[in-house]
Parts: structure tokens; sequence; C-alpha cells
């Protein structure tokens, strides 16, 4: 259902506000608006990003959750599809989405609102580690023949002749 309401709400308040805009400062100041804002978005979606990404990969270095890194590069990527899409209501809430106050709020409030049953790193088994009881010390030595190169067939084929 709220899905439905937005699909219907947001085009609705952007065709207002282009009305009101447009007919406050004209066509074409407002189409450049549009553009520079979609201009302006991709380059600041641009640098947030590799902020995220670098975040991200030092979660990773460090074993930490990376729950909050990931999402905030989903919101960084949402904001970068909302200043694509033209119009100033959509804009306002992608450039509000790229300040990390914004996003670190949003954060909070779905993590609040989300409940995590189980979380695990890795492939899901738990590595067996050794008790004393368990570990044999020895010795090896390499006594493998030192076979010279084949110069013919592998011997997987037969010669050809």
């Amino acid at each position: 259902m709220y899905l439905f309401l937005a699909f219907l709400l947001v085009p609705l308040i952007e065709i207002g506000l282009f009305i009101q805009v447009g007919g406050l400062i004209g066509l074409w100041p407002t189409l450049a608006i549009v553009v520079l804002t979609a201009i302006l978005g991709t380059s600041l979606v641009r640098s947030q990003g590799r902020v995220a990404m670098g975040e991200l990969r030092s979660s990773f270095a460090d074993l930490n959750d990376p729950t909050e890194p990931l999402a905030h590069g989903a919101m960084i990527l949402v904001s970068g599809v909302l200043l694509l899409t033209p119009g100033f209501f959509t804009d306002a809430v992608g450039f509000a989405l790229l300040m990390p106050p914004v996003r670190r709020a949003v954060f909070r409030f779905v993590r609040s609102r989300v409940e995590v049953h189980q979380f695990e790193m890795g492939s899901g088994q738990s590595p067996q580690r050794p008790t004393p009881g368990d570990v044999i010390d020895g010795e090896f030595e390499d006594v493998t023949p030192n076979r010279k190169p084949r110069t013919g067939p592998s011997g997987w084929v037969e010669d050809g002749k």
C-alpha cells in the first residue's frame, strides 16, 4: 500500500513543483536547474560512494560488522537514482541522503525497526580448533624421485606413428 502511495504521490508532487517553479522563473531556467542538479548530484554520489566503499573495505579488513557501511552504500545508490530522476522533490531527498548525518539517522531508524535473528560470517560452519591432545608433531622428508623431462608424448596419447 505504501509503495502504491509513493508511485501516486511523488509524480503529483513533482508536477506541482514544476508548474510552480516554472511559473516563477520560466521554462529554460527550470530546465537548467534540473540538468545542473543531475550533474552536481552525479559528482557528489561518486565521491560519497568512494568514501562508503573505503569504509566497507575497512570493516571487512578489520572483521567488523559491515551492516552500517553496506546500508550507507545502498542509501548513496538510492540518492543517485533520485538525483538522476528529474524533479525538485526527488532532488531534495537525494541531496539529503548524501549527507552522512541524515544517512546515520535513517540507519538508526531502520535498525530500531528491524530484528536480526541470526548473523554469521563465513561459510556458516565453525572451524574445528585442535585441542592439545589432537596435535601430532613430526618431521618429513621429500622422497619424490628426480625425473628427467620427457621429450616424447606424455603417455596419455599414442605416439602418432
